[in-house]
């Protein structure tokens, strides 16, 4: 059989089986591990070879490829690898000091949709197949009866409406262990979960939902610095961490560049956890959006662009579909060079190409493309997690007659005839 072609009777390996995983659960966790470079593409088949197919093939391979144009793999970009490289090399470092006391933490500061959390999951998840190397040839094998307790990486979201208490569950619900009742009870099954588990780095996301003017915001934050005493990395990722607060009473080390955040005040109710310290130390990092101003920016954008188009396949693609012409410039004024905001006008775009029969990317098709975000119940549009969508200023909506006045004449395009027509 043709290779290029599936397996009439072939179970259709391309389909997910239940709900995603939940990376804030440490099964879900590894599953997306486990499972994040494994995706097999649909084959590229030219306009004859897929007209060529059965209609049920022809359907599964339309499928299949819709699941591509989804699913493309996470690019490297020269603003995320400084991050990945950044991450990866805290991570490294930490876990193989012997000595107690505090691991320097490190902030991931960057706007909505810009790829912070898949960026730093991602460095974090490549940290853990490392750790786990070597875990496995230093205990190899599993004692029958028991639990595998190894959690070398743990990631959670703090809740919308932050309380100490609730980060504290958000942190055990990694585990899947018990809440306790009491602030103190919860925050010593905090420190006990992490060392019992071997965690070596806590991924704490959406950190600026703090918003510091309620006395629960000024605590959680007060308790998250807290938790770097656990001899764990602790990895802060928000959108506009300098304009958020979270900085406040801390000050630039001019020796080190690093941020640094004083002891807490006495009084505290979880402060009998934390080590006598002169203060916590963070690295702040930016995750930027692509720049068109600079030679190297523009480069590293079509870049970009040019290992989105070898994931496509749309039967009339060529190359240079996004990358030549007016397409770059044009798909950079679309999403103002905002990573997540390129990949869902490109989703979308290549959903419409394979709906219409156009099967290809043009600017008059992404015209007509509106960027959807997906579910947004999960975001906090007040702190900054839903970026602002740029509009398509080569293609502006015509003004309603109301608008242009009652006695306004429109073509048979919606639009107002020229002169002398």
């Amino acid at each position: 059989m043709d290779q290029t072609t599936p397996d009439e009777h072939a179970v259709v390996p391309f389909l997910r089986a239940g709900p995603p995983p939940d990376r804030t659960r440490w099964e879900g966790w590894q599953q997306w591990r486990k499972i994040r470079d494994t995706f097999v593409p649909a084959p590229h088949l030219t306009l004859a070879e897929h007209q060529y197919l059965s209609p049920r093939r022809r359907a599964l391979h339309d499928l299949h490829r819709t699941a591509t144009h989804v699913n493309m793999r996470l690019q490297e970009t020269p603003m995320s690898m400084r991050v990945a490289n950044l991450m990866r090399g805290r991570l490294q470092n930490n876990a193989m000091k012997f000595m107690p006391g505090t691991r320097d933490g490190l902030m991931i500061n960057g706007g909505g949709f810009q790829g912070k959390t898949e960026t730093a999951c991602d460095a974090a998840a490549s940290f853990e197949d490392v750790r786990r190397n070597i875990h496995h040839q230093l205990l190899p094998g599993r004692t029958p009866g028991t639990r595998d307790v190894f959690v070398p990486v743990a990631y959670c979201r703090l809740p919308v409406r932050a309380t100490p208490k609730g980060l504290c569950k958000a942190i055990l619900n990694v585990y899947g262990d018990p809440h306790p009742g009491t602030l103190d009870d919860l925050v010593r099954a905090v420190r006990d979960a992490i060392r019992d588990h071997h965690t070596s780095a806590l991924l704490i996301d959406d950190v600026t939902r703090l918003r510091l003017h309620r006395e629960d915001d000024q605590d959680t934050l007060d308790l998250i610095r807290e938790l770097m005493d656990l001899n764990v990395t602790l990895v802060l990722i928000g959108v506009d961490i300098p304009g958020s607060g979270l900085l406040r009473g801390a000050y630039v080390d001019p020796r080190t560049g690093q941020w640094v955040f004083p002891d807490v005040k006495n009084g505290k109710n979880h402060e009998a956890m934390a080590a006598t310290q002169t203060g916590r130390r963070f690295d702040m990092v930016d995750l930027d959006p692509f720049d068109y101003s600079t030679l190297a920016g523009i480069t590293a954008f079509l870049d970009h662009l040019a290992g989105i188009e070898e994931q496509l396949r749309l039967l009339r693609s060529f190359t240079g579909m996004l990358t030549t012409g007016e397409m770059p410039e044009y798909l950079f004024d679309r999403t103002r060079g905002v990573v997540g905001l390129l990949r869902r006008l490109i989703e979308d775009g290549c959903a419409e190409a394979i709906t219409t029969r156009e099967e290809r990317l043009t600017k008059e098709l992404l015209a007509r493309t509106t960027i959807h975000l997906g579910n947004l119940n999960d975001l906090d549009e007040g702190a900054g997690e839903i970026p602002e969508i740029p509009q398509d200023v080569t293609s502006p909506q015509p003004e309603s007659p109301r608008k242009r006045g009652r006695n306004t004449v429109l073509d048979d395009r919606g639009e107002r005839p020229a002169a002398g027509d």
